[in-house]
């Protein structure tokens, strides 16, 4: 590598690693040449080894030609470092001689690195060819000689003179050097050559890569230990050591510097050891100087630039950054929270925690941005617990430095901010794509993930839903991938906030209030080109018409979005809350426009009285399109409780009590005043288990309904109030006619049928009358959903039209009327529904899956009627419906292909479990290779089926076994036995024909199916089928069993004469001879 066309001036490169090798004695194994811990005083490093290899060193060095130039510049290393020239001369002690030797040999081999580097550059390669290693370059091998080298200095001239607790490795204890005094002066001299060896990059890399740790602790030591570990070295010595421990923890890899300080600080206190544990020797604590030492460094390195980071990097990182050992480390929660403590925790080299926060709190932020997949998780999980954990302990500057930064694009462009409109363009970006998607999912980790709910997350938070409201709007009509997220942190603002702030909010994204800071008047958004938004100032619109419809627009854009966004929260019962506030809303609209018409409509006087009338209307008008399209849009089960129903109800009345019908709407308000009463009624008459906690509720509506009993004008609606207060009193005990009445017009009920509730009544309401339906029994609670009853319309067998069947909850107008035509007496109508029926369970209509259990109800029953129209819809419908959920309608299917239904006669009913028997088949195909799993039960329902007193339903089971035989690849596993002894006995003994003759074709099929595998699958029953064949082709009268029977034997002929005589094939062989 070192060689040219004229003589260096220096040694040769091989030369000075030759006597490394020389030095050292040979590796023992794989295994010692790349270990990282020192090596002990046994083995390969016995004294006399040590000696032997110095001696012939020293003896090469004076006589052996062209090691005289190597010889020279030891002698100058060794000039400048007295120590190590005295440890190289000295014989009693061979450990710290080689050392010191090795030291020598390591300097020169710096010095000559250095001098390569400084020489002319080689020849540069030729086109297309890699560029030449730089002169200083060392190879592999010489990089595991370095490597070896460097751990036996470490191990022979460092670590002997440490003490107990400082930089201490596991293993074997270091019998300390001798003599005493000069372990200072040692340590210093082994210490300064390492730092004069880490200064360049060829050796400190794997310096510092590997032996760190211990070269801080000599630092350590030398500069900040007891005098007593440091005789022999002076205090300018002892400075220097500061400065360069300074230097090397400023120049290495900062995560690297941080985890080996961790590891230099050891345990705040030893843990007794467990019971498994007890046999390993302990580490000694390190001493009171080193702990506080490690954590002022430590310090320092947090307060650097990056330096957050840093520390994360270098405490995540020991459990293992990247890949599995990631992802533990961000499960790992309570290692993220004990980092976050540290990241919270000012430090005392810090003058003010205000300045501390100032710098470290950005950094903080930033981890929320680390793009690496493999660590961004734990490095979000431990920002998320620091953040939140400042938040708790200093909540004022976390707001000032954290929460604020955090939401800085967002506040930017609300209506609070102060913006210069005068000096903003229109088309300026105020908040560019990358940072708005940045802010919105930097809010959904820290309040959504972090799911801390304090008044200052909730409050910080609040004053941005605004622009978060809007943003969801704009993104709800594009595509943009920020509406999820938008959604997100809305709902969960909505559901950790107080209801009443909730609600609160929920009318400021309605416009209803100011609780809410907006987006700016002047802020549009924009499509990104990236799929997110962006935010710019546009110039305000001088046309009046083109103001007026772009508000109007925006008002129902986002009224609508509201809406949507209460669909999610009908669980908790904040949408119920918030309908039952907006019909409050509108009964003070009522009076105030009561109190309106007793005076003049429009006010006089000032500006101020005109504008705030306008803003009046411009509310009612508010109220009103929110009241409309929260009626149109929210489901029916929007009331999940009976204090719910009883606001609503009391806001009803109240209405009507203030504003009695009267004039266009008139009809309107009756009807929704008759719905409000009727619902009452339905809860009174049993469609809800009252409760006495209920009926302490209900117990409001009384001086609603006495002062409707005496003040609205319709005589009828008088009566029923003055009964439903009278029933309410009582209980329910006293129930008059009106209330059954009521409750059945609300139910939609008629006399002799069931009912469905339309809202959110489970089940249907008792009839007051004798021969009403039984009640429906259903319990309610604000948590759960409700459960609706199920009663039967239909019995199978019914002389007549049978009725439609009642569904299990409340069905679509078109569905319900599909099962009532499902029923109809004209078999081409009837059957039209059944494959109407059928594509919507093929569509996948959720209502339809819904009602499963009814729809196989349906197509069951009309399995048994006896137009092949019909009967062969209905098999299409079970058998898709099969397909969909095979657990659930499977063993239905099976439990009635075996049992037929009481009461049917024995012809229809094995005509019956034929129809089935072909449901079973097409399901058997749907499913594929899942069939699998039914094996067993269908076989044993078509081997029951074979035994049947019905000869047609047993040739009809025989033949659709063979079929299943067929799709099941012919694996029949254990059950062959069972298969092959019900063929043998149907074959020999049914008095049918025709039964016996599927029997056979049962046979041929298998033989025929299962081809060469025949001898290995029906290996232990071929005979017994042979001789069955045998006894057919001899002693039966049908001719077409006998012709499937001769069929069978010249396949079984077949099959045999292939096994037992191969074909011969000629080959080719090449045999390689040794």
């Amino acid at each position: 590598m070192a060689g040219g066309a004229e003589p260096e001036p220096g040694p040769e490169l091989e030369r000075v690693m030759e006597a490394l090798e020389l030095l050292l004695p040979p590796p023992a194994g794989p295994g010692e040449r790349d270990a990282e811990a020192g090596p002990g005083p046994e083995g390969a490093l016995r004294p006399e080894t040590l000696r032997s290899n110095a001696a012939e060193l020293e003896e090469r060095l004076r006589r052996a030609p062209g090691w005289a130039a190597l010889r020279g510049l030891r002698d100058t290393v060794l000039a400048r470092a007295p120590a190590l020239a005295a440890g190289v001369a000295g014989e009693a002690e061979p450990g710290w001689a080689t050392a010191c030797g090795l030291l020598a040999l390591l300097l020169c081999l710096k010095e000559r690195l250095a001098a390569l580097a400084a020489s002319p550059a080689a020849r540069g390669a030729g086109p297309g060819a890699a560029p030449p290693p730089s002169a200083d370059t060392l190879s592999v091998a010489q990089g595991r000689a370095v490597r070896r080298a460097l751990r036996a200095a470490v191990g022979l001239g460092l670590v002997p003179y440490l003490p107990p607790g400082v930089g201490q490795r596991p293993g074997p204890p270091v019998p300390p050097p001798s003599p005493p005094a000069t372990r200072g002066a040692r340590l210093h001299a082994a210490t300064a050559a390492l730092a004069e060896l880490a200064e360049h990059p060829a050796l400190g890399s794997p310096l510092l890569a590997r032996h760190l740790g211990l070269l801080l602790a000599g630092f350590c030591l030398l500069g900040h230990g007891p005098a007593a570990h440091s005789k022999g070295v002076s205090e300018a010595e002892r400075a220097r050591c500061r400065e360069a421990l300074r230097h090397i923890l400023d120049r290495v890899y900062q995560p690297l510097a941080v985890r080996e300080l961790l590891v230099l600080q050891g345990r705040p206190k030893q843990s007794p050891p467990s019971p498994g544990e007890e046999t390993k020797p302990a580490l000694v604590r390190a001493p009171a100087w080193l702990r506080r030492l490690c954590g002022q460094l430590l310090s320092e390195r947090l307060m650097r630039p990056s330096g957050v980071q840093a520390v994360v990097r270098g405490i995540m990182e020991g459990t293992g950054a990247g890949g599995a050992g990631a992802e533990a480390a961000a499960v790992d929660w309570r290692k993220c929270d004990a980092v976050a403590k540290i990241l919270a925790s000012c430090p005392q080299q810090c003058l003010s925690l205000e300045d501390y926060y100032r710098l470290v709190c950005p950094q903080i932020l930033d981890l929320l941005h680390i793009q690496d997949k493999l660590t961004a998780r734990q490095f979000q999980r431990v920002a998320t617990a620091t953040l939140l954990t400042m938040a708790k302990e200093h909540p004022q500057l976390a707001e000032k430095h954290l929460l604020q930064p955090l939401l800085a694009p967002l506040l930017r462009c609300s209506e609070t901010a102060e913006l210069a409109v005068e000096d903003l363009s229109a088309g300026t970006v105020l908040v560019t794509e990358a940072e708005l998607g940045s802010c919105v999912e930097d809010v959904l980790k820290v309040y959504v993930v972090g799911n801390d709910s304090s008044s200052l997350l909730l409050g910080s938070l609040q004053s941005v839903l605004g622009v978060v409201f809007s943003l969801y709007s704009f993104a709800k009509q594009n595509v943009s991938y920020l509406r999820s997220p938008c959604q997100e942190i809305l709902l969960w603002f909505l559901e950790k906030s107080e209801r009443e702030v909730s609600l609160a909010v929920l009318e400021g994204f309605a416009g209803l209030n100011s609780s809410v800071s907006t987006l700016h008047p002047r802020c549009r958004f924009h499509a990104g080109s990236e799929g997110g938004a962006t935010i710019a100032v546009e110039e305000t619109i001088s046309d009046e018409d083109e103001a007026l419809y772009q508000k109007v627009s925006s008002e129902q854009c986002r009224v609508e979005n509201l809406v949507e966004l209460l669909s999610h929260c009908q669980e908790s019962g904040l949408a119920g809350d918030f309908f039952i506030r907006c019909l409050k809303a509108l009964t003070c609209v009522a009076v105030e426009d009561e109190v309106a018409s007793n005076s003049a409509a429009v006010p006089g006087g000032s500006l101020l009285e005109l504008e705030q009338y306008h803003a009046g209307q411009r509310r009612k008008l508010l109220v009103l399109q929110l009241v409309a399209t929260l009626c149109e849009s929210v489901s029916d089960t929007v009331f999940t409780d009976v204090a719910q129903v009883e606001e609503f109800v009391a806001a009803t009345l109240q209405r009507a009590c203030v504003s009695p019908a009267r004039g266009p709407g008139a009809a309107a308000e009756a009807q929704t005043l008759a719905m409000a009463m009727g619902l009452v009624a339905a809860m009174l008459g049993g469609a809800v288990q009252l409760q006495s906690g209920d009926f302490a509720v209900l117990k409001r509506l009384v001086p609603l309904l006495e002062e409707l009993s005496r003040t609205y004008p319709e005589p009828l609606t008088q009566e029923l109030a003055a009964d439903l207060r009278i029933a309410i009193c009582t209980h329910g005990a006293f129930s008059p006619g009106t209330v059954g009445a009521a409750a059945d017009g609300v139910l939609g009920k008629k006399p002799g049928t069931g009912a469905q509730s339309p809202a959110d009544i489970p089940g249907a309401a008792p009839s007051p009358g004798g021969d009403r339906a039984p009640p429906r029994h259903s319990c309610s609670s604000p948590s759960a959903p409700r459960e609706r009853s199920e009663e039967q319309c239909h019995e199978p067998g019914a002389a007549g039209p049978a009725p439609a069947p009642c569904a299990d909850g409340p069905a679509s107008a078109g569905l319900q009327e599909l099962l009532v035509s499902a029923y109809d007496p004209q078999p081409p109508g009837r059957a039209a529904a059944l494959r109407r029926l059928a594509s919507l369970i093929t569509q996948r209509d959720p209502e339809a899956l819904r009602l499963q259990e009814k729809l196989l109800q349906v197509f069951l029953e009309n399995v048994q009627h006896e137009d092949a129209f019909v009967y062969l819809s209905a098999i299409q419908g079970v058998a898709l419906l099969s397909s969909e959920y095979p657990e659930r309608i499977l063993p239905v299917l099976l439990a009635r292909y075996e049992c037929p239904a009481q009461g049917t006669e024995d012809a229809a009913a094995a005509i019956t479990r034929m129809k089935l028997g072909e449901v079973l088949m097409r399901v058997t195909t749907a499913l594929g290779d899942m069939v699998f799993k039914y094996r067993e039960p269908l076989v044993q329902a078509f081997l029951r089926g074979a035994r049947d007193p019905d000869g047609a339903l047993r040739a009809s089971s025989l033949s659709n076994l063979g079929e299943l035989c067929r799709r099941l690849g012919f694996q029949l596993g254990s059950i062959i036995q069972e298969v092959t002894s019900c063929l043998t006995a149907v074959a020999k003994t049914d008095p049918e024909a025709e039964v016996r003759r599927a029997a056979v074709h049962v046979v041929v099929v298998l033989l025929r199916g299962l081809s060469e595998k025949a001898t290995e699958v029906l290996r232990d029953v071929l005979r017994d089928l042979y001789r069955l064949l045998k006894h057919v082709v001899a002693a039966e009268p049908d001719g077409a069993t006998v012709l499937h029977a001769q069929l069978a034997l010249e396949e079984l002929d077949a099959v045999m004469r292939r096994v037992l005589f191969p074909p011969q094939t000629l080959e080719k062989k090449i045999v390689v001879l040794p």
